[in-house]
């Protein structure tokens, strides 16, 4: 059963969501992984059957200062520096012997500022965590202590399967309006048009063509502002269908604006801490997209580990699909 949004009562909306999709307990009281025990052996096997050509695509925005990011919350865009380079070489002011010269750089940024992965400890319901963990016990100053990002480095991998969702509903362009909801309905449309199954273990990308009219228009309020996204509705979808994450090529995932008076990012207070379910956001599917719509096969092999950055509440990312 989907949960229901009634504009003016957000706690209510998100309290019923979240008792009826708890993955509390399910995998037992230790458990750090949340929904990617849903990926197993036997879907990593699944997945990598499906490489037939060997075409792979990035699905990674760029890492540099020309990235979205206003400040907001002190997120800031990549600040690239190097630390030697060939001028240092060439003047032979590096001190190696016999001509050897090098060039190192280094890279200054928020975790969360371009393609990433929302972790497990970085959404909270009520000073609750994943798997109802104290926050104030599991994320201190020294990190995540608990559901670190690091935990989640070697099992992201398996069938990717895209729901193209712009293409299916954004008219001619391909990409659905700001203010947009995409509601179990619509996915379930998608899919059957793309004529692909999702269920347990998937790790699934959602296109709404948004990155594309940003890049085609600049970037606006791409970081923050209005967005098509997955209505708090799906909730009960994401629960049932047993994926093992989901990505989309917004900032944040979800509707903006919200669907209630008031709140702020609902389906993430239930999705994280509840459902434990992985969340990726800023990802650029649009060269799968449209490899997928040109042969039609919108599942492949997808390895999008994160940086096994101990502690962290997130990490940034380069999704690769393999066809």
């Amino acid at each position: 059963m989907s949960p229901s949004v009634d504009p003016e009562d957000p706690e209510g909306a998100i309290a019923e969501a979240a008792a009826a999709c708890s993955n509390w307990g399910r995998w037992g009281t230790d458990d750090v992984l949340g929904t990617l025990n849903f990926l197993d052996a036997a879907k990593r096997c699944e997945g990598a059957a499906l490489v037939k050509r060997g075409a792979s695509f990035s699905l990674s925005q760029r890492f540099d200062m020309n990235g979205p990011q206003r400040g907001w919350r002190r997120r800031t865009n990549p600040v690239h520096t190097m630390l030697d380079t060939g001028t240092d070489a060439a003047l032979g002011s590096q001190g190696f012997p016999h001509g050897l010269g090098g060039a190192d750089d280094m890279i200054t940024m928020p975790l969360q500022c371009s393609t990433q992965w929302d972790g497990l400890g970085h959404i909270f319901d009520h000073g609750r965590a994943w798997n109802g963990r104290a926050a104030e016990k599991t994320v201190t100053s020294e990190g995540d202590l608990v559901t670190g990002i690091e935990h989640m480095a070697p099992y992201v991998a398996g069938r990717g399967v895209l729901l193209d969702v712009g293409r299916v509903l954004g008219g001619e362009r391909g990409e659905l309006p700001d203010g947009f909801a995409v509601t179990e309905d619509h996915l379930v449309r998608t899919a059957r048009e793309h004529g692909v199954r999702v269920g347990r273990g998937d790790l699934v990308v959602v296109r709404t063509g948004q990155l594309a009219r940003a890049r085609r228009e600049g970037w606006g309020e791409y970081a923050g502002g209005p967005a098509p996204g997955l209505s708090f509705t799906t909730a009960g979808w994401l629960h049932r269908s047993e994926i093992a994450a989901i990505a989309t090529d917004t900032w944040g995932f979800e509707v903006r604006p919200n669907e209630f008076d008031g709140a702020f990012q609902p389906l993430h207070q239930v999705a994280i801490p509840h459902i434990g379910l992985l969340i990726g956001e800023m990802w650029d599917p649009e060269a799968l997209a449209a490899d997928c719509a040109d042969d039609g096969v919108y599942e492949f092999w997808l390895t999008a580990a994160p940086l096994p950055v101990t502690g962290a509440v997130g990490s940034p990312v380069n999704p690769i699909a393999v066809k």
